[in-house]
């Protein structure tokens, strides 16, 4: 019977250990989203800046994302990219165009969203140099949910820069995307960036406090009963 206690105390201890510490890891990312939702209200408050050229391109990773920026070129004609998206207006596609900077090196623009019955209908862009405005985004690789890309039939289920890059032979290009602002009323529709972080982390580590919680109170109830 000593022996059992002994067992079974220090798997209840184990189990309680475990539960803290899930807990404390909860608040502790609950604190690290805090910061990241801060940091990118900011961003998107702030004034555009230059997209960044080839030589921060090596420093860009996601912490970059949602940058407010700014570039002037021309769009590359006749290399459109249609990307599968959901969004509040329905299903259809998200319209990726490269641009030809004028310090001569290419991006990928997301010009905004195109209903489903539009696809290959939208006139191409101005061949004259245009100003774009908007958000940077991290490449998005290999696909969606259950859904890889196939570049061989220009089918797209991520805005995967790289890929979309070599289908339409672009040779060098930024490492991200620039979501469109919205520039006018018809198709395609820009400015549709969806700006949310789930945060539930708190409920998350109160769960795990409560689970450790439960285990002492049924260890002492155990205890007492002899069990």
């Amino acid at each position: 019977m000593r022996a059992r206690r002994i067992v079974g105390g220090t798997l209840a201890a184990i189990a309680v250990l475990l539960l803290v510490g899930l807990g404390v890891w909860q608040i502790e990312r609950r604190a690290w989203k805090l910061a990241l939702i801060e940091q990118v209200e900011r961003r998107l408050a702030a004034a555009p800046v230059a997209a960044p050229g080839p030589s921060a391109w090596p420093a860009i990773g996601s912490d970059a994302a949602y940058t407010r920026v700014q570039i002037r070129g021309r769009f590359l004609p006749n290399r459109d990219s249609y990307v599968q998206a959901v969004t509040s207006l329905g299903g259809g596609f998200w319209l990726l165009t490269p641009l030809r900077s004028d310090a001569g090196w290419s991006v990928l623009v997301n010009r905004g969203f195109v209903p489903a019955d539009q696809r290959g209908r939208i006139a191409p862009p101005d061949a004259a140099p245009v100003t774009v405005s908007g958000l940077l985004r991290t490449t998005e690789p290999k696909g969606g949910f259950l859904r890889r890309n196939d570049p061989a039939q220009d089918r797209w289920y991520s805005r995967d820069v790289q890929a979309i890059a070599a289908r339409h032979r672009l040779g060098r290009v930024a490492p991200y995307f620039i979501d469109a602002d919205r520039t006018g009323a018809g198709w395609p529709r820009g400015g549709m960036t969806v700006v949310r972080f789930p945060n539930s982390h708190l409920v998350y580590a109160l769960t795990w406090f409560g689970l450790a919680g439960m285990v002492v109170a049924l260890t002492i109830i155990a205890r007492r009963r002899g069990r």
